[in-house]
């Protein structure tokens, strides 16, 4: 029923009554007018409505009798009725009695809004449910779990409830208890991130990356590494606690928060850092933790404020990694070396607690006395011995051995490697200390020429090679150089280390001693005698031998020729009989044109040989013309002395002699 319409309770009667036209009183009631109630209608209900009284034939006045009046004006039937009201018995307000009404129906009701929050008060409790009555047109239900932090609620209570849905698809009122505890905690949670307030929650899960926490009845997110100070591996460890927390972000949009409780550690230790760091004095002693080992140091704790103790102030002694002296969570004495109050960074020492050692040097250690070191460094120039922690020797490389042949430290020195050494230099002051292997032993160079003297043959050790020479060992402090050029009496070599190899042992002989510079003159190709005096016959010029070329270039080609020799070939001398070029590791005959003794040289011609062959051949050729024209003119003679006359046979005979003298001719 539409709320601008009322339900007329005169309709029915007006219907039912037979109403006479030219009978007035038989209206007795207004049809608008609604029936009398009676005082206590509240409680009784509507009144009835009296029935109209229809008059009885009897009482109806008589036509005949009555005088003659004059005819009322005709009439149209129902002009009484009231046409506002119809068959339903429903009669329509006009507009200002239906804003009237409107208005005393709407104040009967609680205005509420969806999402807006209310106060219910609880009217009823089942095993599921909670009754709230918010002053609306019907009550809403809750369900039992929403007030599972209320164990003692009972029906009176007033609690704060969220409208979702005035009314949802099935009419009825929807209330959420959990939503106005959410939305009241959101508004707590943005008040709390903007005035940096403590709160307390409590962690109610883990999750992926930290871990859930119930702050005002809300859920926000610990990130693990917002949990400590200090790397959170185990989060199961944190499910249950009540811990206190900071909102360091909130995100409008999605209504979620991230909480911190390393927050709170970092303002504490932020505020005992002040403290420390205005307390600091440089020479002081405190106590640490070791925090954290990495390669070029430690982080210590000192009570909330980190301090870095370097590699190099751990020990006096040289140490590879802190980790070979220190240990994670050891607690230790440490000296505050210097501090830094804007970048709050303070370094620290271990090793300056205690003397250096130079300080405390032992009595033994004196120049000339024999120490044993560790090898702690190598340099180009040189290898430090540790004699003992914080106290370093060098020993030079012209004091690791009495040869005069270069060597390189890095070659012979390997870290941690232990060497007995003698004391040369010793400085206090500057706190330096040279010293000495290879006089350990006597100087071999004083009386060298008794062990290798001039001429003697010995088997060495190459030690080293270089372009112009190979550097070999005979002992310990005693070595000398063999040129490139005695290495091989017959082959040129470009490199030495294309005839021998460092590591290798090869047979020398003596061939100088310089004392003074510590330096042997050493010999190879020397063992046997010079073959070039002997070869000089075997090669000697235009001899020829087989040959294979083995290097060529523009200028020419490398021969291998018999007994080792190499020999040269110019480019030119290199042209076969058909034009073509020899070319490398083809095998031919080739002819010495050349054969040098003291420069140990040979140059061979291929092009020579068939050169030589030709011009040989042209020779034999002029010579056979020659005697054959000489026995021509021997017979002509003959013949002219013999024959006084002339006759038909001779003249034939000697035309015969002519032709083949011209012939000759003509052929030269």
């Amino acid at each position: 029923m539409p709320e601008n319409e009322i339900i007329n309770p005169n309709a029915d009667a007006q219907e039912s009554a037979t109403v006479a036209q030219n009978a007035p009183e038989a209206s007795t009631a207004t049809p608008n007018a609604p029936a009398e109630q009676p005082t206590d209608a509240a409680d009784s209900g509507p009144a009835e409505i009296p029935t109209p009284v229809q008059p009885s034939p009897e009482e109806e006045p008589s036509t005949l009798s009555d005088p003659p009046v004059e005819e009322p004006k005709a009439e149209t039937p129902h002009d009484d009725f009231d046409w506002s009201i119809d068959k339903r018995n429903v009669s329509t307000y006009n507009k200002e009695e239906r804003e009237k009404y409107d208005s005393v129906y709407d104040n009967t009701f609680v205005q509420i809004n969806d999402s807006e929050i209310i106060t219910g008060n609880v009217v009823g409790l089942t095993k599921t449910d909670v009754v709230i009555n918010i002053g609306f047109k019907s009550d809403g239900l809750i369900s039992l779990n929403e007030f599972r932090d209320i164990p003692t609620l009972k029906v009176g209570d007033d609690v704060e409830v969220m409208v979702v849905e005035k009314e949802d698809r099935a009419g009825h009122l929807h209330l959420s208890r959990k939503s106005a505890r959410i939305f009241r905690a959101w508004e707590r949670i943005v008040e709390v991130h903007k005035t940096g307030e403590v709160i307390t929650g409590t962690v109610t899960s883990k999750t992926k990356g930290g871990l859930i926490v119930d702050v005002f009845g809300m859920e926000t997110f610990l990130p693990g590494s917002q949990i400590d100070v200090k790397p959170v591996t185990d989060y199961d460890q944190f499910v249950g606690k009540t811990m206190e927390f900071k909102v360091v972000k909130i995100n409008e949009a999605i209504k979620n928060a991230v909480v911190s409780h390393k927050a709170l550690i970092e303002s504490d230790i932020e505020a005992q850092r002040a403290e420390i760091m205005s307390k600091l004095e440089k020479g002081q002693v405190l106590e640490g933790t070791i925090k954290n080992i990495t390669d070029f140091g430690a982080f210590m704790d000192l009570g909330g404020l980190d301090g870095l103790l370097y590699i190099t102030d751990i020990s006096w002694g040289r140490i590879s990694h802190p980790s070979e002296v220190l240990k994670l969570d050891q607690r230790l004495n440490v000296v505050v070396l210097d501090f830094d109050d804007d970048k709050k960074r303070i370094s620290l020492g271990l090793k300056q607690l205690t003397p250096h050692p130079w300080d405390v040097l032992p009595e033994n250690i004196s120049e000339g006395q024999v120490v044993k070191g560790k090898v702690v460094n190598i340099e180009d120039y040189g290898a430090f011995l540790e004699i003992m922690p914080g106290v370093e020797g060098l020993v030079h490389v012209s004091e690791i051995t009495w040869a005069n042949t270069p060597i390189n430290a890095k070659e012979f020195f390997k870290l941690n490697d232990e060497y007995e050494a003698k004391i040369v230099t010793l400085d206090k002051d500057s706190r330096k200390m040279s010293l000495s292997i290879k006089q350990m032993s006597d100087d071999p160079w004083s009386t060298i020429e008794n062990k290798f003297p001039e001429g003697s043959k010995h088997n060495g050790l190459v030690k080293n090679i270089t372009p112009y020479g190979v550097f070999v060992e005979l002992e310990p402090g005693i070595g000398g150089m063999i040129h490139i050029s005695d290495l091989s009496w017959l082959k040129r070599y470009n490199h030495p280390a294309d005839y021998t190899k460092v590591g290798e042992h090869i047979d020398v002989i003596i061939m100088g001693i310089d004392k003074d510079n510590r330096k042997l003159q050493l010999g190879h190709k020397q063992l046997e005698e010079d073959p070039w005096n002997s070869l000089e016959d075997t090669f000697s010029i235009g001899s020829v031998h087989e040959g294979t070329v083995t290097r060529k270039d523009d200028k020419g080609a490398t021969v291998q020729l018999p007994y080792g020799l190499e020999g040269f070939a110019p480019a030119r001398h290199l042209v076969k009989e058909d034009g073509k070029a020899i070319g490398p590791d083809e095998h031919n005959q080739f002819t010495v044109i050349e054969f040098d003794r003291n420069e140990k040289r040979i140059v061979v011609s291929h092009t020579r040989i068939w050169e030589q062959v030709q011009h040989q051949e042209k020779e034999v050729a002029k010579k056979e013309a020659k005697v054959e024209a000489d026995k021509t003119q021997k017979a002509v003679k003959t013949i002219q002395q013999k024959v006084e006359k002339a006759t038909l046979g001779d003249l034939s005979a000697l035309a015969s002699i002519k032709e083949k003298l011209q012939q000759q001719e003509e052929k030269k």
